[in-house]
């Protein structure tokens, strides 16, 4: 291998982390559909010969896994001499290759530096539509794959510069919104071009066996971070679990995801093999989005800055039982994995936090998506408005948790109100926090947030992914859970009626009112351990009321007209009552 000096390793190491900083932007300002330009739910990668990632812009961690499944697809399906300069290609499939599911689409373009591979560029985004049963392509009543919209194993979307007018054919058959479908993958693939155009400035500067050599050695240097971090843990077995609502199908069974992590010198086993079934819907993952949330955990752990490349998946040893829901036997459903993946999360965490005690966090909200989809005014043509939220973290210790953010794997950006009602016929009418959400504690949880619409235009069809709205987020060490979150149309109307978190294709009308609840966090530590003086900053900003104040935290205060009584005496004496009572 040849030597690369300290400063070049970090120069070129910088160098490729702008690349792929670079692909994303151009990606997410030639996105047709508001889920690139606006929720930015898309990722970017440089990827060597073998399909391993050597650069990430982490926007949705779960690609770190998804990206080396497809690549792997695409060498498995084309030889050496089936692959050439001015190619792309495209892959969705859940099994076939790594895609999360249908509606993530996979770019991989070859890159080639003076006539010889060495290496990909590769995005991976969600598509607006991609057909399947509803608008959107996101069923939450799914019972197998081949009811969540077109497949494709891998397959060149451009030959030698020149797109596949064919495939891009079975594309605009296969979608309600084939516009916006095929200008996102036109997208991706410019992104592509440009991550190969910068790859190959970047050995002309410095050396094809450079630049090679260095993302060999960065690679050995997250794995050994790594490594010598989880050495420095204290041996020994923990085991974590956490529930998922339902599948979408069987409303009243939760799903069971349980981790079993060894930890024994430098070396880390995580054992999914006692989790819950394979599900009838569509609540399944596999197994490379798993190793992926593995993966995510010990970057939280270890530290966020770490380059992310292959060194960090040779760290992770997972095990499955095939048949389960983390290891899905085809043609299972996976639509709405997001759900799923942040469970697997929080049940990691949870067990690491034997190994990890200061890095401690209670249950958050999740993630949801939801979708609207129906046919405009404008020439009558179909359109598909896809938001991404998430809602309360739960609280760290020694920190309150974080309100209404985007987390964990879900990294993606609340759409903005104004783009919203000027792209589809629907109008927000109230986007606000939710007090009390919060679970109680120490440090309290996050709070989660409603989202008020109202439909301008029916009929429409309305699909939703998402979780905690039947189990609620979970606290620790004494902290209380967080607040569920809840589906709810034409609240406060004779009609009123509240859905499950996962479905597909209720419909609504115009006029109807439709109000998104996303839970809060889960709250850390005795709650009448967190200080009166935080307490009653919460109730002056209205993350608290003075009922719960006072039950959860006992702290008595009122309002009187716009000023805040603290009533110390009886605070000291209700806390005081507690300390015995304990």
């Amino acid at each position: 291998m040849v030597d690369v000096d300290p400063i070049t390793l970090q120069v070129i190491y910088a160098r490729l982390a702008g690349i792929v900083q670079e692909m994303q932007n151009s990606l997410f300002r030639t996105g047709y559909s508001t889920i690139i330009r606006e929720s930015q739910d898309a990722s970017c990668a440089i990827l060597n010969t073998r399909g391993e990632v050597v650069a990430q812009h982490v926007v949705l961690p779960l690609h770190m896994g998804a990206f080396p499944a497809c690549a792997e697809a695409v060498l498995r399906h084309y030889g050496a001499g089936e692959i050439h300069e001015g190619d792309a290609f495209i892959i969705n499939h859940p099994y076939l290759g790594g895609s999360p599911h249908a509606s993530d689409m996979g770019v991989l373009t070859p890159v080639f530096y003076r006539g010889e591979r060495v290496g990909f560029a590769a995005s991976m985004a969600h598509k607006s539509d991609i057909g399947g049963t509803v608008p959107g392509s996101g069923s939450g009543q799914a019972r197998e794959i081949f009811q969540e919209g077109l497949h494709l194993p891998p397959v060149k979307f451009v030959s030698r510069h020149r797109p596949v007018k064919e495939i891009e054919a079975i594309l605009t058959a296969n979608s309600r919104t084939p516009e916006v479908v095929l200008g996102d993958i036109r997208g991706q693939v410019g992104s592509g071009r440009l991550g190969e155009r910068r790859v190959a400035e970047l050995m002309e500067r410095y050396g094809k066996e450079t630049v090679i050599a260095s993302t060999e050695l960065l690679s050995s240097y997250t794995e050994n971070r790594v490594r010598k971090a989880i050495a420095s843990w204290p041996d020994g077995r923990s085991e974590g679990e956490s529930f998922v609502d339902h599948d979408g199908i069987e409303l009243e069974r939760p799903i069971r995801i349980h981790v079993a992590v060894e930890k024994e010198g430098e070396r880390i086993r995580f054992d999914f093999s006692q989790s819950s079934d394979q599900t009838k819907g569509p609540a399944n993952i596999r197994p490379p989005l798993v190793r992926a949330c593995c993966t995510y955990c010990l970057i939280c752990l270890v530290d966020p800055y770490l380059p992310i490349n292959q060194g960090l998946a040779r760290v992770v040893e997972a095990t499955f039982r095939e048949g389960s829901v983390v290891d899905p036997r085809f043609p299972a459903a996976v639509n709405t994995y997001m759900p799923t993946a942040l469970v697997v999360v929080e049940a990691i965490l949870k067990a690491m936090g034997r190994f990890v005690p200061e890095k401690r966090i209670a249950g958050g909200s999740g993630s949801a998506a939801i979708v609207l989809g129906g046919n405009s005014t404008a020439g009558g043509r179909p359109y598909v408005h896809y938001e991404i939220f998430s809602g309360g973290t739960g609280a760290r210790w020694g920190k309150d948790g974080v309100s209404a953010t985007a987390f964990h794997l879900s990294n993606c950006k609340t759409a903005a109100v104004e783009i919203i009602e000027s792209e589809f016929p629907t109008r927000v009418e109230r986007f606000e926090i939710i007090r009390d959400s919060g679970g109680a504690g120490t440090w309290r949880g996050g709070l989660g947030f409603g989202r008020g619409y109202r439909i301008l235009q029916g009929e429409v069809r309305f699909s939703m992914r998402t979780d905690k709205h039947v189990v609620e987020p979970w606290g620790a060490e004494g902290g209380k859970e967080g607040g569920k979150g809840a589906c709810i149309i034409n609240p406060g109307a004779p009609e009123e009626k509240r859905l499950p978190s996962r479905f597909g294709d209720f419909r609504l009308q115009e006029s109807d009112q439709l109000r998104i609840e996303r839970p809060g966090g889960g709250g850390m530590g005795d709650p009448y351990a967190r200080p009166a003086e935080k307490v009653l900053e919460d109730v002056r900003q209205g993350y608290v009321s003075p009922e719960r104040a006072e039950s959860d935290y006992g702290v008595v205060a009122h309002w009187a007209d716009t000023d805040l009584v603290w009533d110390r005496a009886a605070t000291e004496e209700l806390r005081q009552n507690k300390r015995k009572k304990s």
